[in-house]
């Protein structure tokens, strides 16, 4: 399942980040101008998400993982929520 950020929040004007969820892990792309940046992350390896939804604007996601961060902004409320919900239930199954 793919969600891409809205092109009209901030950093995300040209090239919007993407978070796709994968059945193992969770890719995010932030592409830039000459390169971008991506990012795969095993969804046992994410030990905490964060997430910022504002009255209004947009969201950001933030997901820990091995003592690091990587935070995603300009995603709607909806979408962060059912980006949470979808790893949360995908690291629940990895534990058992």
């Amino acid at each position: 399942m793919k969600f891409t950020a809205s092109r009209l929040s901030e950093g995300n004007k040209v090239f919007p980040a993407q978070i796709i969820l994968e059945e193992s892990s969770v890719e995010v792309k932030i592409p830039g101008l000459f390169s971008g940046d991506s990012k795969y992350l095993n969804y046992e390896d994410i030990t905490a998400i964060e997430i910022d939804t504002p009255m209004i604007g947009f969201s950001t996601i933030r997901l820990f993982h091995n003592g690091n961060k990587v935070e995603v902004h300009g995603f709607s409320k909806s979408d962060v929520k059912e980006i949470r919900r979808i790893i949360d239930e995908a690291r629940s199954k990895r534990r058992r």
